[in-house]
């Protein structure tokens, strides 16, 4: 994980304002110094950050999701995943999130990466964990979330991502 000392910032925020806060994400929009002296504008959107789950089962077989996502009008697969609550710990939100979605607990949860999901226009940092050791139990799903969950072969979950079946980022 990349927690190295940050260089200061060579843009100043000059002005910051926040033009929307929803229930998970907000919008901001900020005037900065450029190092030429002059300035730009940005909108961004802020969001507490999320999670996603590498849950592999005995056998190599990986669970996926499928899930309604209005904002690109289908359902898709993805590996399971969810919103940090405030104050919530980067772990502590995988193993709600993958007993939530899948109904699964894992013996053992590892985180591999973080990342910026997009950051030309959000702060979104995404924690991606391995979960392994899982003992299957009942989805907890929230009230507005219809998730199927399926179990694919490792390898043909790949092959799933490389033919375009997988279009989820994570």
């Amino acid at each position: 994980m990349n927690d190295r000392p940050q260089p200061e910032p060579i843009h100043a925020t000059l002005r910051s304002e926040r033009v929307y806060e929803g229930r998970v994400i907000g919008l901001r929009v900020d005037e900065f110094s450029l190092p030429s002296g002059g300035t730009a504008v940005r909108e961004f959107v802020t969001h507490p950050g999320a999670v996603a789950i590498v849950a592999l089962l005995e056998g190599d077989d990986v669970l996926l999701v499928e899930q309604w996502r209005h904002a690109v009008g289908k359902t898709l697969y993805e590996i399971p995943a969810g919103t940090l609550s405030p104050g919530e710990a980067p772990l502590s939100c995988a193993d709600r999130e993958l007993g939530e979605e899948t109904g699964d607990t894992a013996a053992r949860m590892e985180p591999l990466v973080y990342f910026y999901s997009a950051p030309g226009f959000c702060n979104e940092r995404l924690h991606v964990f391995l979960a392994t050791g899982l003992t299957p139990g009942e989805q907890h799903t929230e009230e507005d979330e219809d998730i199927r969950v399926t179990a694919v072969p490792w390898e043909q979950a790949l092959a799933m991502c490389l033919d375009g079946s997988i279009e989820d980022a994570k």
